[in-house]
């Protein structure tokens, strides 16, 4: 007998049915689009999240490492307009670099002029590869005399920022730094007058020469006082700002005698970059004068601790003021040269 004839005749072979394709495990449907979707989310809000919470904990970390003006010792107390965000006194090198990589009352200070130097570090070469191709007239003197402006504002800039870098070391670091800090002032007020008057008195040789040494004898006196302890004290800051602009002021006079005596504003202006050099010497006077008078933190305590006060703002224009000057230079150079030497 068969195996169908066993059958039965009303049973039918029962088919299996057809087996319906799992969302869950197809990576093309829909289902498994919109988990992904939400679990790619999920995890960049986690990360989201973790990074938050990781700033919040670097900018406690760094409000930790504040100490407020009460708590320096006395050789720190300078300015008691500013109230809080200073580091506390480190006794290493080390500890006070490492405070270049979070917020405080120096950073701007710090900052402000490390990138300066920086970029006058690289304005100098660009200018050493240009002056040469520019006009076959250009003589090692034009070099000579922008090299004396881009030391002298390689040698402010970094000295003030390496100042305000360790001024939390220790006393005496501190009382060298700043030394040096009103050193390096000196060395860009005079630098910056050597092309001025290089260009300004280029056809008359003898006066450019006994202004140049005047203003350089004045600023060797201005470097002189500034080592002397007495005159570091708060109570002088006045006096040494009054000092510095007296030096800044210093080119008054010899714009003054080629006025009169030699060529009109206008001459000057091609002749030396007049506009841009008194543009310069205003901007000084505005930064000496808010350092002096310690606005605007005298008017809101404890408002600019972190960022915006007169000291902060003194460095800002002095950049400004030092580019403006350069303007000037370029400018005084090729009127000197664009006609195939110096128009005596």
């Amino acid at each position: 007998m068969s195996a169908s004839a066993a059958t039965p005749s009303g049973a039918r072979a029962r088919k299996h049915p057809r087996a319906r394709p799992d969302s869950d495990s197809d990576p093309n449907s829909p289902g498994t689009t919109t988990t992904t979707a939400l679990g790619s989310a999920a995890e960049t809000l986690s990360s989201a999240k973790e990074s938050v919470q990781s700033a919040a904990e670097t900018a406690a970390d760094a409000l930790a490492k504040h100490i407020l003006y009460a708590d320096l010792p006395p050789w720190r107390r300078d300015n008691a307009y500013i109230l809080s965000g200073y580091r506390p006194t480190s006794n290493s090198f080390s500890l006070s670099l490492r405070s270049l990589l979070y917020l405080h009352n120096e950073t701007v200070n710090i900052w402000s002029h490390l990138l300066g130097a920086l970029a006058s570090c690289l304005a100098g070469a660009a200018a050493y590869n240009l002056i040469h191709p520019r006009y076959v007239t250009a003589s090692p003197a034009d070099v000579l005399v922008f090299l004396c402006f881009f030391l002298g504002a390689v040698a402010c800039l970094g000295m003030s920022a390496t100042y305000h870098a360790v001024c939390n070391h220790s006393h005496e670091v501190a009382r060298w730094g700043n030394k040096l800090d009103y050193t390096g002032i000196v060395f860009l007020i005079v630098g910056s007058y050597v092309p001025a008057l290089w260009y300004g008195f280029y056809c008359h040789p003898g006066l450019m020469t006994a202004y140049l040494t005047a203003i350089c004898l004045l600023g060797s006196g201005c470097i002189a006082v500034s080592w002397f302890d007495h005159f570091r004290t708060p109570e002088w800051r006045p006096y040494r700002a009054l000092m510095f602009v007296g030096l800044g002021l210093s080119g008054v006079l010899p714009i003054i005698h080629a006025s009169v005596t030699f060529y009109s504003l206008q001459e000057l202006n091609e002749r030396m970059g007049l506009g841009w050099v008194v543009l310069q010497g205003g901007l000084y006077i505005l930064g000496a004068f808010l350092y002096a008078a310690r606005w605007p933190e005298r008017q809101f305590p404890g408002k600019f601790d972190l960022v915006g006060s007169s000291h902060q703002l003194f460095h800002i224009l002095i950049l400004f003021a030092a580019a403006a000057h350069l303007y000037g230079m370029t400018k005084a150079f090729d009127f000197h040269h664009r006609n195939f030497g110096s128009l005596c």
